[in-house]
């Protein structure tokens, strides 16, 4: 096996050149095959495009906005932080992908470019044994059923982490960097092959309860739901957990969000807020006829605690995990307290990535969830 070489680093200069420039000696290495990085929203993106730029050149640099970062130290707010790989064994493909309008057909083909190019490159196709997606998207495109579940389909058993861009709760605009520049209704989707072992995974800290609720009436494009078991949806789901509708705050849906099955598995989709046609708005679109059910939350970090043993059990301790940690999860742990507990647990584990507006996992788009590639040693 290859020795991959790891460069990480953070900075919390607000000057887009300092800030650069500090990324830059941080992991700045020779043969980086793919560079990632993740920035607060209120930074100059176009000064920092150019800084950026200058220093990288041509090197596979791509990045997004946030709404925090995990960094080598722990979780922050307003940094700029990264990695670089780099080994003779490692071999990254990277495509953009516009997203409006969404053109499958096109999707479909560029993901076929990059498993072709991949192939070509190694005189093999790749394989879900040798090669992981990572994917960064526009978090307020809504377009991540369509694409993730577009690219899922063509990478044949491949199997894909992601996350969605985010502008620290301001739901204004977010941003995703490639080519030496920021974009926006854009996704990117880097084919990450290697010959050491690595773990996809993902975990949430809730549990589902007997309270099902069967959506009667939707619109999936703009992710309303407007009518749960032939009521209005707010107050429905409000008289199920035994509140008014006055009291369905950001707290509640946190705590009590709604979980699909698929698979065998449980999703989380989390509401947004109520409308005041007393429909909700969900962070995931939902559609009519959907089963879901309310879920309650146990604890976070020894759920995520448990997450990374089993990554280490599964492929030792991790030289890096790409990680995509949902806004919500990170306003509950400063609600609770245990964000110094979390982003310990982060550093441990060698976590670089962000807190998002979404989180995919192979052809699902979730939230309230903490996504990752695990990397291991050789």
């Amino acid at each position: 096996m290859s020795k991959l070489s790891i460069r990480k680093g953070t900075t919390q200069r607000r000057d887009p050149e300092e800030a650069a420039e500090q990324l830059h000696a941080a992991i700045w290495q020779p043969g980086i095959e793919l560079a990632v990085f993740y920035c607060a929203a209120d930074f100059d993106l176009p000064a920092l495009a150019v800084a950026l730029h200058r220093r990288f050149g041509d090197v596979n640099l791509v990045g997004c906005t946030t709404a925090g970062e995990i960094t080598p130290e722990g979780y922050l707010a307003g940094s700029l932080t990264g990695f670089s790989l780099a080994a003779p064994g490692l071999e990254v493909a990277t495509t953009l992908l516009p997203l409006k309008p969404f053109d499958a057909a096109a999707t479909a083909a560029a993901v076929g470019g990059l498993l072709r190019g991949l192939g070509e490159r190694a005189g093999a196709p790749p394989t879900a044994a040798d090669t992981f997606a990572f994917l960064l998207v526009d978090g307020l495109a809504m377009q991540e059923e369509l694409v993730v579940s577009c690219i899922h389909q063509r990478l044949g058993g491949i199997e894909l982490v992601g996350g969605s861009a985010a502008d620290d709760t301001r739901f204004g605009a977010t941003y995703l960097y490639h080519g030496g520049r920021f974009h926006r209704d854009v996704a990117l989707l880097n084919l990450v092959r290697t010959d050491l072992p690595f773990l996809a995974f993902r975990t949430q800290h809730f549990v589902h309860s007997d309270q099902r609720m069967v959506v009667t009436r939707a619109d999936p494009a703009r992710r309303i739901v407007q009518q749960i078991n032939g009521r209005p949806a707010a107050r429905e789901f409000a008289r199920l957990l035994g509140l008014e509708i006055a009291a369905l705050t950001p707290m509640i849906f946190a705590t009590h969000p709604v979980v699909v099955r698929a698979g065998g598995q449980y999703y989380v989709r989390s509401i947004a807020r109520v409308n005041p046609d007393e429909s909700l708005t969900f962070f995931c679109a939902i559609d009519e006829g959907i089963v879901l059910t309310i879920a309650r939350g146990v604890d976070m970090v020894g759920n995520l605690q448990q997450a990374f043993d089993a990554v280490r059990a599964a492929i030792g301790r991790p030289q890096l995990v790409l990680g995509c940690d949902c806004i919500l999860r990170r306003l509950e742990t400063e609600r609770e307290g245990i964000k110094e507990r979390v982003g310990a647990i982060f550093a441990a584990n060698n976590v670089v990535g962000f807190a998002t507006y979404g989180e995919q996992f192979n052809s699902m788009h979730v939230n309230q969830t903490f996504t990752g590639i695990a990397i291991g040693g050789a």
